[in-house]
């Protein structure tokens, strides 16, 4: 049978500290902790997270969260009206999407993907293996008890169970909930009834749609009933093979908007691209295909490509994600591994595994000489990281910043920390969330970046080399559920940056505000640029569209913020 150490954790008890409100801050992650006060494991851990410029004095002096990690010296977000508990947010880097053995076509212990995970600098990540037949049959109580082992090994990271949503008559998309006695039965039962695999509901049909929306009132209701404490579904790599229609994702976010939350904005699979013959020579992503019989047929081809390593859905201006925002909806991107095998590495799966008949694959082995240069993912936080701003190091936390969209993404360590407030009548609010002033007062956003300070995990120092404003018009609902456009929506202001160490601030006055409107920000090292798809005057130098065999993923560096939104009263 093998994978015999699935019978020799011993944590099949319930852990109730896992479902506390608050965890102390690890003491290697505390910049208040001094050094000599570590253990010789804790000064190690310290020592990796430093090495990869996610702790250190300059970020403390700059305010700004460092990075993946979190620290007391985390941004300060005073929050507005409508921002929670306001105080200063720890910004914490994770992953929502990473497979494991208990996926058919993955290959590693979850132990694997979270002590490469944390090794990288995550400080949250989400297990995610695919859902289907066998996986609700066997995989989700089979690999519970890898995880909690995991929580207790790991207890610097947080590790939630989740799974890979085949969302019925769409694509996929991680659903995970608060660690808890009940999160196998809740995920169980979620996967039976309402995968669209499982339940042959994988065509389009507006019962297979109903059969979506039926599935995340499911979760709603588990969280009502308290049988887990939170829930959360985000669309994976949505643009791929044009199925998630823009209608679908407004259902999805209308029906239950504090459990559909937002999507992929850029895909994993990033190491796809890396040319021939050191790669794979595919698209970042593997966004290659074409239109099937499922896609919406409104959709161009340049959809199915990936635009500087993003979907395109986020990475038009004036695209899909624009015109959820210019309705007012709260709608975040995130950004994953989708790690499944990873590039270079030197294990395999072992010969005869019975993945059908056990639920996994037997653990991997050494594969002898050579690096696996085919694979076309990076390990979790080697590449992709989603920041997280929390009030506190803890599930709860973790879950309660995404769904308020606290959350920046990049790719390849292109900068080290975000801080972003829009101010105005004597308030300041964070990435997420809303500012309310009196119509006509003066508001300013204000963005202070802390820049690469050690080389990224590709061993260059990156460097940002521009910094753009994009701003848009709240115009309400629209007319059309299935509309991807967002006519006023544009890139507004664009800073050269030219310097390469420290911290860079910058301010865009967006004037005497009598209208709703948000902003968000990108970033990118400047590598590659061609006007959007809607033309120069909207986004003069956006993402370059990826070219197939010729996408080396480090060589195009971006970063992104969620949006904030200003409403006049």
């Amino acid at each position: 049978m093998g994978h015999g150490h699935h019978h020799h954790h011993g944590h099949d008890h319930h852990h109730p500290h896992h479902e506390a409100e608050a965890r102390p801050l690890p003491e290697a992650l505390d910049p208040a902790v001094p050094d000599e006060e570590l253990s010789p494991g804790q000064l190690s851990r310290r020592g990796v997270l430093r090495s990869a410029g996610l702790l250190g004095a300059g970020m403390a002096g700059a305010g700004l969260a460092a990075g993946a990690v979190a620290t007391p010296a985390a941004a300060a977000s005073r929050a507005g009206r409508g921002g929670g508990r306001g105080g200063r947010l720890r910004w914490i880097a994770g992953d929502h999407h990473i497979h494991t053995q208990f996926s058919s076509d993955a290959m590693y212990r979850v132990e694997d993907q979270v002590r490469n995970g944390s090794r990288f600098g995550l400080g949250w990540m989400v297990i995610t293996d695919h859902g289907g037949e066998n996986h609700s049959r066997i995989g989700v109580e089979k690999v519970n008890p890898e995880i909690r082992a995991a929580r207790e090994t790991y207890d610097e990271t947080l590790v939630f169970q989740g799974l890979e949503w085949n969302i019925p008559s769409a694509e996929h998309g991680t659903v995970f909930v608060h660690p808890g006695s009940d999160e196998v039965r809740v995920l169980k039962q979620f996967e039976v009834d309402y995968d669209g695999s499982v339940n042959g509901a994988s065509g389009n049909s507006p019962a297979n749609e109903a059969l979506a929306i039926a599935g995340l009132d499911f979760l709603a209701e588990q969280v009502r009933r308290r049988t887990v404490r939170d829930a959360l579904m985000l669309a994976n790599h949505p643009a791929r093979q044009g199925v998630d229609s823009p209608h679908e994702i407004r259902a999805w976010r209308d029906a239950q908007p504090r459990i559909a939350v937002g999507f992929e904005g850029a895909p994993g699979h990033q190491a796809a691209g890396i040319p021939a013959p050191h790669g794979q020579g595919s698209g970042r992503g593997y966004y290659t295909g074409s239109p099937g019989p499922n896609s919406f047929p409104g959709y161009p081809a340049e959809s199915y490509r990936t635009w500087g390593g993003f979907d395109w859905m986020t990475a038009t201006v004036g695209g899909l994600w624009d015109s959820l925002l210019a309705e007012g909806k709260p709608w975040w991107i995130t950004a994953n591994s989708d790690s499944h095998v990873n590039y270079a590495d030197t294990s395999t799966r072992p010969e005869g595994t019975d993945f059908d008949g056990n639920g996994f694959h037997d653990d991997p082995v050494y594969a002898g000489s050579g690096l696996n240069l085919g694979a076309g993912d990076f390990w979790p936080g080697q590449y992709s990281r989603t920041h997280v701003g929390a009030h506190d190091f803890s599930y709860a936390a973790v879950m309660d910043g995404i769904r308020a969209g606290r959350i920046w993404v990049d790719h390849g360590g292109l900068i080290a920390g975000l801080d972003a407030q829009l101010r105005g009548g004597g308030r300041s609010v964070t990435l997420g969330d809303t500012l309310t002033v009196r119509r006509g007062t003066r508001v300013e956003l204000k963005i202070r970046i802390a820049l690469a300070a050690v080389p990224n995990w590709a061993t260059f120092l990156p460097r940002l080399a521009r910094v753009d404003v994009i701003r848009g018009a709240v115009t309400g609902a629209a007319a059309d559920r299935d509309t991807f456009h967002a006519p006023d929506t544009r890139v507004v202001k664009s800073w050269e940056v030219n310097e390469t160490s420290g911290t860079v601030t910058f301010t865009y006055d967006l004037g005497r505000v009598s209208e709703p409107a948000y902003v968000r920000l990108r970033g990118t090292d400047g590598k590659r640029s061609q006007p959007g798809l809607n033309g120069a005057n909207v986004d003069p130098a956006g993402p370059a569209l990826d070219v197939e065999g010729d996408a080396d993923p480090w060589e195009d560096l971006w970063f992104y913020s969620n949006p904030i939104w200003v409403l006049p009263e």
